[in-house]
Formats: C-alpha cells, sequence, structure tokens
C-alpha cells in the first residue's frame, strides 16, 4: 500500500471569538477562523501581500481548552488535518467546505488585558506549552461532524 500524508500547520491571527458548542451526544466541538498572511516582491519590485482565512475545528478537551484560552487577535499555531465534507443547506442547495480538524495548539503571544499588562501569567517572548486533545477514533469525530446541522454549518463559515 502507498504511504500518503494529510497534514497540516498553520500560524496566524484568530479573526473572531471561538464557538463552542456540544454534540448530540455530548462531544464539545469548537470552530474558529484565523487568517495567515504572505508577503512577496514582484519582478518589478512591487510589494504584496495575500490573506488567506482556515475554518479550523476542535474536538472534545481540546475544543474546550480553545473556547475558555483564545479571542479574537490572538496568535497561534495549530496542527491538523484537512478534512472535506459536503452538506446541504437551508435551501436545499450542496456545499462543499474544506477545514482542518486540530489536534494541537499553542497560543503564541501572551493575553493582554485593557490596561495592557498581561492578565494571565504567560511569558510575552516564549511559546505557552502545547495543548494536545484527547485521541477520539477518526469513526467517532466522523459521526459527530455528520450530526451538526446545514444551518450551524452555514453559520459558522467566517466570510
Amino acid at each position: 500500500m502507498a504511504r500518503s500524508l494529510n497534514k497540516v500547520q498553520l500560524i496566524g491571527n484568530l479573526t473572531r471569538d471561538p464557538e463552542l458548542r456540544y454534540t448530540p451526544t455530548g462531544a464539545a466541538v469548537c470552530t474558529l477562523s484565523i487568517a495567515t498572511n504572505r508577503g512577496w516582491t514582484t519582478d518589478t519590485g512591487e510589494k504584496r501581500e495575500e490573506t488567506d482565512f482556515h475554518r479550523i475545528v476542535a474536538w472534545n478537551k481540546l475544543a474546550e481548552l480553545c473556547s475558555q484560552l483564545l479571542a479574537k487577535g490572538r496568535k497561534i499555531y495549530v496542527e491538523g488535518r484537512i478534512a472535506n465534507r459536503k452538506y446541504t443547506d437551508k435551501d436545499n442547495n450542496e456545499r462543499n467546505i474544506t477545514e482542518i480538524v486540530i489536534d494541537d495548539m499553542i497560543i503564541l503571544d501572551s493575553k493582554k488585558t485593557d490596561s495592557g499588562t498581561s492578565g494571565v501569567h504567560e511569558p510575552s517572548t516564549s511559546v505557552v506549552a502545547p495543548v494536545r486533545k484527547e485521541p477520539v477514533p477518526q469513526k467517532e469525530e466522523a459521526k459527530h461532524e455528520e450530526k451538526m446541522s446545514a444551518e450551524e454549518i452555514a453559520d459558522d463559515i467566517p466570510f
């Protein structure tokens, strides 16, 4: 059998606050969106920049931690896999969605309060320890993903 690999690593900023929900079976699922930037110089010397937006999904304990620790604007590192799925929206149109299902997340900045001082004892120049989710069998994860309604999915699309 040929080997394959589906692994994604991203560093970016959250574009909105995380949204935590629970499936009918009680599994936590958190959706968030991060923006990544890419800059380059054209052959004519013009500086260009491009931003990509990524839909991120965390499950179980990692989902609850993301919901508690993250907020719009935070810089994070995530690691996971690309997942594609289809659903039917409320107008009975079939939609395709691509998302990153993460199994690791690291906060890369310090949490700031309104006064500008650190609200949590996190170092401002070093990386916070990684948070790993508990292993979930892929079949169990797929069951949870299928049980989300089309309206819940459509509401989570960041653009």
